[in-house]
């Protein structure tokens, strides 16, 4: 049983599409906790305390009745963007979003999402979860963005879009009309390398 220990409906989504059976449950995690100055590295390690929140509240969790218990993979996942090396979370509000586009218009960063995989048994009994492995890494794409005209900008910023996205833009939303090309993993810019989760979970034995 797969946990995506996420609120990301983006991640959902791209779960859902694949046919990738899975529950999902927010980790609440405190991300200001973690002070790391390596935009790759911060990723990385958010990526895993979101996994490893879910793992240690593993009770907590509403499972499905078809669920006998047994082996689980709990997969945590952050995103952030990356800008001339600096770290751009979710715009705090509009003035700050249009500043960003004006910057981005043209240019180009690195999306980082950190990936974790914990991979254990479910202990009935114990109601704790006997951890076997853990997988992490971090996925970067290089996202290519439009030159893009002021009132463009300024029509994306009122949609309110880029306000809920990390580094204020979503690809599978209407910000995709503005990224002129990606060099590397497609769906890891909207919070989930498929491709790496497809593979961590075949060389597990675990076929999707």
């Amino acid at each position: 049983m797969l946990i995506l220990a996420s609120a990301s409906q983006s991640r959902k989504k791209l779960l859902e599409s694949s046919k990738i059976e899975f529950i999902q449950k927010s980790s609440n995690f405190d991300e200001s906790s973690i002070k790391e100055k390596n935009i790759s590295n911060l990723a990385l390690e958010l990526s895993f305390q979101k996994a490893k929140s879910i793992s240690c509240n593993i009770q907590e969790i509403d499972f499905p009745k078809k669920f006998n218990y047994g082996p689980v993979e709990i997969l945590g996942c952050d995103s952030i963007f990356e800008f001339n090396g600096i770290a751009f979370g979710k715009p705090s509000d509009k003035q700050e979003a249009f500043n960003r586009w004006k910057r981005m218009s043209g240019e180009f960063g690195f999306l980082h999402t950190g990936h974790t995989l914990i991979f254990g048994n479910f202990d009935l009994t114990s109601q704790v979860i006997r951890v076997s492995k853990e997988i992490k890494k971090t996925v970067s794409s290089k996202v290519f963005f439009c030159k893009l005209q002021d009132k463009e900008i300024k029509s994306y910023v009122d949609s309110l879009e880029p306000l809920y996205c990390a580094g204020g833009f979503a690809l599978e939303g209407r910000g995709g009309k503005y990224i002129e090309k990606i060099e590397g993993c497609f769906s890891n810019v909207m919070g989930l390398s498929l491709p790496w989760l497809r593979k961590s979970l075949i060389n597990e034995g675990i076929f999707t």
